[in-house]
């Protein structure tokens, strides 16, 4: 037998029982639960994020692109938990194969998906703990309230010593958020980090009373990142500009360059107001069942096949 597989049996199972929960929650909502192509021609085009290829296609980076396709043909709420692929990804919170819940729904920006995400987190919670409280890495973190919030400006003035906009100039913004930020995340509740910069913001909207910000932000547990949200940009013109400064900076890196995702910008004037939110199922799962290791909440990992 093998017994290193056999040990994996309890999260597994609480794997099983995470994502049952997540699409009861969604279903009693009114959100459609769909399942698009993994292959696809051409995945969004962003600065650090590199698909995996297969002969003329592309394994998909996120459902992302599809899923905002059938909000412009008339799906007001969808919901998606699907496998996704990068290259390069491996690490103790990393798979290059990993498990994506995406969710998406029109007539809303990320305020909404900010509340949605909490009752979510909450609903959870609740089927495996009873009072709400989750003990992960020697923290306890209170999942049955309101979430912490702090803006990305303002995490920089009391964390790092510096500015957003300084970091920004230095090439430092990745970096600061990595080390002094994010290790400051959700350790006693729920962080929602908010209002990213415009740089930082391939495929969201701007903020209407300050473009030097977008409507995104990042849920944080226990200092890991969980999900990643946005307003949903609509103006194609715009995408198309912002795809094309995200391949010109792969060019300089010397990354892939993938096509252009046409059908996706044909469209995308037809897509009502809507927002979008991605969350990693994986690292969801490595959470609730205190695992220190994204290898420990995944049946088989790549190094096992």
């Amino acid at each position: 037998m093998n017994w290193k597989l056999a040990r994996k049996a309890p999260k597994l199972a609480a794997r099983a029982q995470i994502i049952q929960k997540i699409r009861e929650f969604f279903s009693n909502r009114g959100y459609l639960e769909v399942d698009t192509p993994v292959l696809i021609p051409a995945p969004a085009p962003e600065s650090y994020i590199n698909a995996v290829a297969a002969g003329d296609l592309y394994l998909q980076t996120s459902p992302e692109l599809c899923m905002k396709r059938l909000l412009a043909a008339g799906f007001p709420k969808l919901f998606q938990i699907c496998h996704c692929w990068r290259t390069g990804e491996r690490g103790s919170r990393h798979l290059p194969e990993f498990t994506m819940l995406e969710w998406y729904r029109r007539d809303s920006d990320y305020s909404d998906l900010m509340a949605e995400t909490t009752e979510l987190l909450s609903y959870i919670a609740v089927s495996l703990s009873a009072n709400g409280v989750v003990s992960y890495n020697n923290l306890k973190v209170d999942l049955s309230g309101s979430p912490e919030t702090i803006s990305v400006r303002d995490a920089f003035d009391k964390y790092t010593g510096t500015t957003m906009e300084k970091a920004l100039v230095d090439d430092e913004f990745d970096l600061l958020m990595t080390d002094l930020i994010e290790p400051r995340l959700g350790n006693e509740r729920p962080t929602i980090i908010f209002d990213y910069p415009s740089e930082k913001a391939a495929l969201s909207r701007l903020k209407a009373d300050d473009s030097s910000v977008a409507e995104r932000f990042e849920l944080y547990l226990a200092g890991m990142e969980i999900a990643n949200a946005f307003s949903e940009l609509t103006d194609p013109d715009t995408q198309r500009e912002r795809f094309m400064k995200e391949i010109a900076y792969r060019k300089k890196i010397n990354a892939g360059i993938y096509p252009m995702p046409e059908p996706f910008l044909g469209e995308l004037a037809e897509m009502p107001p809507a927002a979008g939110i991605a969350l990693g199922i994986d690292r969801l799962v490595m959470f609730f069942t205190g695992s220190e290791t994204i290898d420990e909440v995944v049946a088989f990992t790549p190094e096992e096949l």
